[in-house]
Parts: structure tokens; C-alpha cells; sequence
């Protein structure tokens, strides 16, 4: 029964990180660093990126007593498209800019990699529990 919102809610969250991920590689490929949404990067994560990270988890905890394969499976796909964005902020980062900004590139990504790594384990868990 709750199966069903689960696979949809977990669909758009890969939806909203597929979305953000390519604003971002458009911004980096065009001269103006701008991507086609019309946001700066705070407002953009805020929000594509906080309800790409939260409804997965809700997903899994809605449908924690039904078995799921293939929700599992879109749980680790969001998990990994979420490590992957926090890789290509530490790539593309320059520590300089960084140092002066006074962000350490450690917190720009732990509230990346964390989520991701839950994400992860809690799709492992849904597909053991299948």
C-alpha cells in the first residue's frame, strides 16, 4: 500500500538530482559559470538538493514492512548520485577560494556524503529485507 508514494517520491528525488547535477555542468561548461536554472547556488540546493536528500529516507520508512527490490535499488541510485555531487565538489573546489571564503572543503561536502552513505545503507538494507 505504501509502496506505490515510496517508488514515487523516491523518483523524484532522482529526478531533482539529475536536474541539479546537469544545471551544474552547464554552469561549469558556459563562460558565465551560470547553469539554465535561474538560482543562485545556496537557493538551487536548497531547493533541489535538501528534498533529493530527505525523501528517500522518508521512501524507505514508509514502506520499511513491505518488500522492495527495485525501491532499494532507487534508494542506492539517489545515494550515489549525492556521493557523486559531493565528488564534483571537491574536484572542481579551489582551495584558495575556499581558504578566503572560510568554508572548509570539509564541511562543503560532509553534509553531502553523509546522507549519501544512509542512503546507501538504507537501500542495502530494503533489498537484504526483499
Amino acid at each position: 500500500m505504501a509502496l506505490t508514494p515510496a517508488l514515487i517520491i523516491t523518483g523524484i528525488a532522482i529526478a531533482l538530482l539529475t536536474v541539479y547535477g546537469m544545471d551544474v555542468i552547464v554552469g561549469y561548461s558556459t563562460d558565465s559559470g551560470d547553469g539554465f536554472i535561474p538560482f543562485d547556488d545556496k537557493t538551487r540546493g536548497m531547493g533541489l538538493g535538501i528534498p533529493a536528500l530527505i525523501l528517500p529516507i522518508i521512501a524507505y520508512f514508509i514502506s520499511r514492512k513491505e518488500s522492495s527490490k527495485g525501491l532499494g535499488i532507487m534508494i542506492i541510485i539517489a545515494g550515489v548520485l549525492i556521493i557523486l555531487g559531493g565528488v564534483v565538489v571537491i574536484v572542481n573546489t579551489d582551495t584558495v577560494e575556499a581558504e578566503k571564503s572560510g568554508r572548509s572543503l570539509l564541511s562543503a561536502t560532509l553534509p553531502l556524503i553523509i546522507p549519501g552513505l544512509i542512503q546507501i545503507g538504507l537501500g542495502i538494507v530494503k533489498i537484504k529485507k526483499s
